[in-house]
């Protein structure tokens, strides 16, 4: 099968493309289409730079002649290709707007054309706006509150009215948040390990009351190819690792993880329109697929405390780029 990974030289997309590729008697080329903005890293990508089933492409979705011409000749596009990080999208929305709706509706327009089986659109818990109590189901009606989450809302429903319009084979995946080795370290647990390696303050927003699902990325990518390869067309699905903590629990746990105390956290005036609390229902795909998560939370954490602590050089350069950016 000739699978398309737009995205896949970021984080996430990384993972699914490394998993793909060391499978043991794995058949899969892989094509990746990744614009390399600034959480975008062939480094990511090193260890199956070589490999004969792997091609990288350098490009933005938003370039219709090139995407026409890559989307061509595959079997699978997996869509992870997008602007994520929430602080970005509140101090310019545009760049979020084009890339994630405007940019997928033109991966959809090209994957009808040339009649690709498979459209793996991966998306986020954030469409759904805070939950109280309980946990989202797949039909749960959206209510984004940051420009990023409204976005990937709106990519969403392109993806879904592709299916139904066009009679596509369209899947959806929802995760929680993920965390993991290569994560651009503007993220949290990223920001706070490399901060106090150094002896830096971190910082936490308003009360560090805030609750989120945290899934080891390994589980996510497992999900998302389970959803690829058995997946139903037009349906939904959650993927999440069923471990809720506050922030400032998991900050409990990272100062621990580095031997720091409290006296480095500088708490910070509270993100606009920050959302309190998400949480998946998993039942779906674990009925449906057999999915579960895999990795505890506590050895996913002490892995990825080890590596960012063993891969100075992968990360060191990202922060100063951005720093001076």
């Amino acid at each position: 099968m000739k699978i398309l990974v737009t995205g896949g030289a970021g984080f996430i997309g990384s993972e699914f493309v490394r998993g793909l590729l060391s499978a043991s008697g794995a058949s899969d080329s892989v094509t990746v289409l990744d614009k390399l903005s600034y959480s975008g890293n062939t480094a990511n990508l090193a260890d199956v730079a070589e490999h004969s089933a792997f091609t990288f492409v350098q490009g933005d979705i938003r370039d219709v002649d090139l995407v026409d011409q890559v989307v061509a000749g595959h079997d699978v596009v997996v869509h992870f290709a997008a602007e994520s990080h929430v602080d970005r999208s509140i101090s310019g929305a545009l760049e979020f707007v084009t890339t994630n709706v405007v940019g997928t509706q033109i991966l959809l327009d090209a994957a009808r054309k040339h009649q690709v089986n498979r459209f793996v659109h991966v998306s986020t818990d954030e469409v759904y706006g805070s939950i109280t109590e309980g946990s989202w189901t797949e039909d749960w009606p959206l209510a984004p509150n940051s420009p990023y989450a409204a976005s990937k809302a709106g990519s969403d429903l392109l993806a879904l009215a592709a299916f139904r319009t066009h009679g596509m084979d369209v899947v959806l995946t929802r995760c929680s948040n993920n965390y993991g080795p290569y994560q651009f370290p503007e993220k949290m647990i990223p920001l706070f390990l490399t901060n106090l390696f150094d002896g830096h303050p971190v910082p936490l927003y308003g009360d560090g009351t805030n609750v989120r699902d945290w899934l080891h990325v390994a589980d996510h990518c497992a999900g998302i190819e389970k959803v690829m390869r058995r997946g139903r067309a037009g349906e939904t699905y959650h993927i999440g690792g069923g471990v809720e903590l506050t922030n400032k629990e998991l900050t409990g746990r990272l100062l621990d993880a580095c031997g720091a105390g409290w006296e480095l956290v500088r708490p910070v005036e509270d993100r606009k329109g920050h959302d309190l609390r998400y949480s998946l229902s998993i039942r779906k795909i674990q009925d449906e697929l057999g999915y579960a998560p895999a990795v505890p939370f506590d050895r996913g954490l002490a892995d990825t405390v080890a590596w960012y602590r063993a891969n100075r050089s992968w990360w060191e350069p990202l922060k100063a780029r951005a720093a001076g950016a």
